[in-house]
């Protein structure tokens, strides 16, 4: 929602200081058809090239995700507690193999079954159970644990990434797209200079638009979008991160509550429940 509001502002404010201030917005109305063909499609073809088609489709993807907003919200925080509150008390109380059930087929589980969201997030789903399925097999090193978990979560982050690096990189071009296409303009400005001064001024303040939009696409548009995008990626991470240091606190052999409790604490703030929610919410889960 944000991404529609600052578009708004954006384009009204800019735009609209221009025709206040005196600005004929008929010469930069003519000339932006032309000159946002040559900067879209010089930097959109850039783009492809620089890219795999994965990257290019989880860029499509995210802008989705920067008008949607952050996937995982404080609801599903709290869910992620339980479902991990569940898994530990089940491991402190009848022990590791009673989990295995729970490993290997994670969708005919009763407790996933319980935390749909988590369990159709492939990853999620897949770094809790790889990480019971390690402690299934006697790796109990808490700190080798760790190290094996934040490798996981490392790869995962960084390829997540690689869409909104793609699109800033895109940023970073535009401003030089937009001086090509402007260089063209005054190209065919100097192809025309037998024509009277009002025609050569129409031509010349065309050929600038050029520059004005490479710029203007860069700064107000294509970066802000990435930046945005990040932004999204980090928050989103905390989730996983929460997974690993529940796991952690299980292989350290700390009761469930407690263990919940280590994961609560990295919880983005906006989105934490305090002890007392999560208290009350693990007394109204079915008996283990």
């Amino acid at each position: 929602m944000t991404l529609f509001l600052g578009l708004i502002m954006v384009f009204g404010l800019v735009f609209g200081g221009f025709a206040l201030s005196g600005g004929k917005l008929d010469i930069v109305l003519h000339a932006l058809p032309f000159e946002g063909m040559m900067i879209a499609g010089g930097a959109l073809g850039a783009f492809v090239i620089a890219n795999s088609f994965l990257v290019i489709k989880n860029s499509i993807k995210g802008i989705g995700k920067v008008i949607k907003g952050p996937k995982w919200k404080a609801e599903d925080y709290a869910d992620l507690l339980n479902l991990m509150f569940e898994f530990a008390r089940v491991y402190k109380t009848r022990g590791i193999i009673a989990l295995d059930s729970h490993i290997e087929r994670p969708g005919e589980s009763a407790i996933f079954q319980r935390y749909p969201k988590i369990l159709q997030d492939h990853f999620a789903t897949e770094l809790i159970t790889d990480s019971l399925r390690l402690l299934l097999m006697q790796f109990d090193d808490r700190y080798q644990t760790e190290d094996v978990i934040n490798r996981k979560i490392k790869k995962h982050h960084g390829e997540a990434l690689a869409a909104s690096r793609a699109i800033q990189t895109m940023a970073d071009g535009l401003p030089a797209i937009g001086i090509v296409a402007a260089v063209l303009g005054v190209i065919k400005t100097m192809s025309s200079i037998d024509q009277p001064p009002e025609v050569l001024g129409a031509m010349i303040g065309g050929a600038l638009v050029g520059t004005f939009l490479g710029v203007f696409l860069a700064y107000c548009m294509v970066q802000p979008i990435s930046g945005r995008l990040m932004q999204i990626e980090e928050e989103d991470s905390a989730f996983y991160m929460v997974i690993r240091d529940i796991i952690v606190a299980m292989v350290a052999n700390h009761p469930p509550s407690i263990c919940v409790e280590i994961g609560r604490g990295n919880i983005p703030s906006s989105k934490q429940p305090d002890f007392y929610q999560v208290e009350g919410a693990q007394k109204e889960l079915p008996a283990a």
